[in-house]
């Protein structure tokens, strides 16, 4: 079994800085996927960033420039670097990796518990 947990959440002035990380445990083999997605109030989970194993990276278009995200493969680790924050950043922030076991070398869509960041108006 394989967990993710994240820190870095919190309260943040309108053209602050935040740093998300997200850390696996468990029975991991690897990871080929790694990204950050946000749900606000009332609206749709959607993808802010994600990167493969590759280093390849994707953003949505309302964070680049702003956000970057990074992996540190050898502590299983994914990390967002949140910049010139607004209001309309505040959100739920989940990491979501795609995790092969070293047990039975299946895929697992994982998913981590959320941490609130608010950036007020």
């Amino acid at each position: 079994q394989v967990q993710l947990v994240e820190s870095g959440g919190g309260l943040v002035q309108p053209g602050g800085s935040l740093r998300l990380s997200c850390a696996a445990s468990g029975s991991i083999f690897s990871i080929n996927y790694m990204g950050w997605y946000r749900q606000a109030p009332g609206k749709q989970r959607e993808l802010v960033a994600g990167i493969t194993s590759g280093g390849n990276t994707n953003y949505a278009d309302s964070v680049k420039g702003r956000f970057t995200i990074s992996r540190d493969n050898a502590k299983n680790t994914v990390y967002l670097q949140m910049n010139s924050l607004k209001p309309e950043d505040t959100a739920v922030y989940y990491c979501n990796f795609f995790v092969r076991s070293d047990t039975d070398y299946q895929e697992v869509d994982t998913w981590g518990q959320g941490t609130l960041i608010t950036v007020p108006s």
